[in-house]
């Protein structure tokens, strides 16, 4: 054995030991570390189980994740993932969200606008296919669209044979491609949601932190052809929950990581994106909340905004507050280091992939001066956004799929529509605001002599250029854009919608810049990935998870507290913390107790417990995700991660990274004893399917 040979196996060990007891990992269902489950909770997850586990989870197109929860296809997720459809089915008269909502019978149940769920039926192992239509492409340009082509070949082959929605997924950064295939709904109706000061109390100050005392949680009702659906894979619901050191699983789909990234890929998050970012959502904020001030509706229509932009706000800038520690990005070094060494001392390995680090570090100094152009080149206008998006189908549907912008691709054609033809409000006054606050800051940022710029300001202030656009507008009717899209390139071509004559003119650029990202940056990276995940495999075996992206994962831990503050915080808080946290605030702010928890204390049993923590891995996207035992039996439902998570896009610390989650047992409390939902109850509690079992 050689040198290289034994280096690589030693490290490849000592990498193994170093994870086999951390309570880490976003994995793939076909890959679970089952060693580590046996040794150290001795659980072996038996093929019938993760096969329950899998079809009981759901992932909404909002950008969360869910469960079902009786054969009737009631649907649990969080109040916040439900938040955006609650908005769009809300009125002035009625405010869904501040109000919350009970359907007492299945015709009171209401159909969410545009609400896509999806749930994952199989994957296949896709990679050697990819391979062998790039292994003879040299230019890294010409295989980047052969990889392209290749994949969106797989992807409508697949659709067409099975009728699932098929979509391949890059994993280990191209290391690996998988065919991942969906059963869809669109059909998806509102059932319960509490009040909004119940589910997120505590409001911004609380958000990513614990202690917390939320009741985030929702349900929706599953239709297909009129009536809701049925399956037998649905999580049994155990009111008693987890206790404290106990085994737990949560089933979701995590957004994005950067685990994988390299040092120069964090460096220009860290440094040149993420203030771009944070800058921008500053500036939309402050829009918002001048805005809001004009009057109790003006703050209805802006509030779920506000509310997204305040989240991501907190989130990014506590994933870059990580990178600026400097023990984190040494972390990071260090495991890039260790990682690059072990290749250099392969003669071959560093033949095939000593390059790969450079190439991306190259890609990212070129892409720097352009970086701008992406942020303040901005519309923020959903009727500017509709119009980009039909300008670009009636043109990108034309083409063979492999040639297609990102998105126009055959199997994303129906959730493209679904978006498209959505019945969703649209408020005028709001859209003219939000567009002539993101030219403001896009003048300030590019100069109002931009070519981009030019031709949305046509020599007009931003409220003038604001102000024409939207009131000239009719695409606010699902109608106009249906006959648009339904007419093609001539109909589009034809319209003199302001907003559509806009989309047109602005197309050359927009393309201009995706082409510009693609030939030297995209391609640049995919490829250079693609070398470094096979390097890793080579080094280090399949024996880690890839980067989070929002695909079904599952993640392994357990109820803990963990220390803070000098202190411990606790497994679990309860209603008695609940009503304290309100009286220490004198029930002011987001510290209000909503009036039926107020005046239904005495109704509680305030030893319930109420959220909790656990080891679980999670990040963004796993909002809703079911908390479940060994036995698949559901125990909670994941809301938020503590302060200390949001370096988990790029490292996870199991002693202070923590996963919060609604108990199910407060859930239960507060339905049976609050709400009057009796048939909900009654539904929740129909024991799940005793079969299905994972093996102690």
């Amino acid at each position: 054995m050689g040198f290289s040979r034994i280096t690589s196996s030693l490290l490849a060990l000592a990498f193994a030991a170093s994870t086999s007891f951390a309570d880490e990992g976003m994995w793939t269902f076909d890959n679970l570390p089952a060693k580590q489950l046996q040794q150290k909770y001795n659980f072996v997850a038996s093929k019938q189980w993760l096969e329950h586990i899998q079809l009981a989870s759901v992932r909404l197109a909002d950008g969360g994740s869910g469960s079902f929860v009786s054969p009737d296809g009631l649907l649990l997720t969080n109040h916040h993932v439900a938040r955006g459809q609650l908005q769009k089915s809300s009125t002035s008269e009625h405010d869904y969200i501040k109000d919350g909502f009970y359907a007492k019978t299945r015709d009171q149940e209401i159909k969410s606008p545009d609400l896509e769920v999806a749930v994952l039926i199989s994957t296949e192992n896709v990679t050697d296919r990819i391979a062998r239509q790039i292994r003879d492409i040299s230019d890294q340009k010409q295989q980047f669209k052969a990889r392209k082509a290749a994949m969106a070949e797989i992807e409508q082959e697949s659709q067409t044979k099975t009728g699932l929605q098929s979509q391949v997924v890059t994993l280990y950064s191209g290391g690996e491609y998988w065919l991942y295939r969906y059963k869809r709904y669109t059909d998806v109706r509102i059932v319960f949601a509490p009040e909004q000061q119940a589910a997120f109390f505590g409001g911004d100050p609380d958000n990513f932190t614990y202690p917390r005392y939320d009741v985030d949680f929702a349900l929706f009702r599953v239709y297909e052809n009129g009536k809701p659906i049925h399956t037998d894979n649905y999580l049994k619901w155990k009111p008693k929950g987890a206790g404290d050191g106990e085994l737990v699983f949560v089933s979701g789909n995590p957004g994005t990581t950067r685990r994988l990234a390299t040092v120069s890929q964090i460096m220009f998050d860290r440094d040149i994106a993420d203030p771009l970012i944070l800058e921008l959502i500053k500036n939309n904020i402050d829009v918002l909340d001048q805005y809001s001030a004009r009057g109790s509706e003006q703050a209805r229509q802006a509030a779920s905004d506000i509310f997204g932009l305040q989240n991501a706000q907190k989130a990014i800038k506590g994933e870059r507050d990580s990178l600026l520690n400097k023990e984190t990005f040494a972390k990071k070094q260090k495991d890039e280091s260790d990682f690059r060494s072990l290749v250099m001392s392969n003669v071959q390995w560093k033949q095939q992939f000593g390059e790969a680090w450079d190439a991306i570090a190259g890609a990212e100094r070129k892409y720097e001066p352009q970086i701008k152009f992406r942020f303040f080149r901005n519309l923020d206008s959903q009727l500017a956004e509709l119009a980009e998006t039909i300008v670009e189908y009636v043109a990108e549907i034309k083409k063979p799929a492999g040639e297609r912008l990102a998105g126009y691709q055959e199997a994303r054609l129906d959730s493209l529509r679904l978006q498209l033809f959505s019945p969703a409000p649209v408020y005028p006054e709001f859209e003219k605001v939000k567009l002539a606050g993101s030219l403001r800051l896009d003048v300030r940022e590019l100069g109002a002599d931009d070519p981009f710029l030019k031709l949305v300001l046509d020599g007009k202030t931003p409220e003038q250029a604001a102000a024409a656009l939207i009131d000239g507008s009719k695409l606010a009717d699902p109608a106009l854009r249906k006959r648009l899209v339904e007419g093609g390139e001539k109909a589009v071509n034809a319209s003199d919608d302001p907003m559509i004559v806009l989309a047109r003119k602005l197309d050359p650029i927009r393309r201009e810049m995706t082409k510009w990202r693609e030939d030297n940056v995209t391609s640049v990276v995919q490829r250079a990935g693609e070398q470094l995940g096979k390097a890793r495999f080579l080094a280090y075996g399949k024996s880690t998870y890839p980067d989070a992206t929002f695909t079904l994962r599952l993640s392994y831990g357990q109820v803990k507290g963990y220390p803070m503050n000098g202190t411990v915080a606790p497994s679990k808080t309860t209603f008695y913390g609940l009503y304290d946290r309100a009286a220490s605030f004198n029930d002011r702010g987001p510290f209000v107790l909503p009036s039926r928890y107020d005046q239904g204390r005495d109704k509680l049993t305030l030893s319930t417990p109420l959220d909790f923590v656990s080891t679980n891995d999670i990040v963004g996207g796993n909002s809703g995700s079911p908390v479940v035992n060994r036995d698949g039996d559901i125990v909670g439902l994941i809301f938020d991660g503590n302060i200390e998570s949001l370096a988990g896009d790029y490292v996870y610390d199991e002693t202070i990274n923590r996963a919060v989650a609604v108990h199910v047992g407060a859930i239960t409390e507060a339905l049976t004893k609050l709400y009057d939902v009796g048939p909900l109850v009654k539904e929740l509690q129909i024991a799940g399917p005793s079969s299905q079992r994972g093996s102690p």
